[in-house]
């Protein structure tokens, strides 16, 4: 292999490495009441340990989040909307800590599956060292978890985020 070769292959491992979250769950729910409880402010409220989370627009709108204090939490660009299959959006929190730091992506695919929907959640795109990725790898599986919980029994988990997260939260009601 030549040298131009060795360096392309480096690169392209390099990009593959990138950290990226993957979570995969299957809900006891119609992917079309999954896509409601994923993209309803007023459905995400209940699991989503009291953050509201609007993401019923189209491609080129906006998702916006608002934390339990009604301050924004979020205002990320929509990148696609396929009810009741797949929904994209970028990821910036509008966190003081984490200022300059580019956006992340979310991706949902959702599908129905013997009876049930199978949904798997892709975070990726992250810079190298990036904050969000490991507040994201607690993040995620607390919220996912509320959500199927939700769908399944009516009622939505107890938050299990720490004093960190209570404080960042707090980060944003001040703001």
């Amino acid at each position: 292999m030549s040298l131009a070769g060795i360096i392309l292959t480096w690169k392209q491992r390099a990009v593959m490495s990138k950290p990226n979250f993957v979570y995969v769950t299957y809900i006891a729910a119609t992917p079309e009441q999954v896509w409601q409880a994923l993209t309803d402010p007023d459905t995400t409220e209940k699991y989503w340990f009291g953050y509201r989370v609007d993401a019923r627009g189209k491609a080129g709108e906006s998702m916006t989040a608002t934390s339990p204090a009604g301050k924004p939490a979020h205002n990320d660009p929509i990148i696609e909307s396929d009810a009741p299959r797949r929904l994209v959006y970028a990821w910036q929190p509008l966190f003081k800590e984490m200022e300059g730091e580019r956006p992340s992506r979310v991706t949902f695919e959702l599908e129905a599956f013997k009876g049930q929907t199978r949904l798997t959640v892709l975070h990726d795109e992250f810079d190298d060292g990036s904050k969000i990725f490991g507040m994201i790898s607690k993040g995620w599986p607390a919220v996912l978890s509320s959500l199927k919980t939700f769908l399944e029994t009516g009622r939505g988990l107890e938050s299990t985020w720490g004093e960190d997260d209570r404080k960042r939260t707090a980060e944003v009601q001040n703001a």
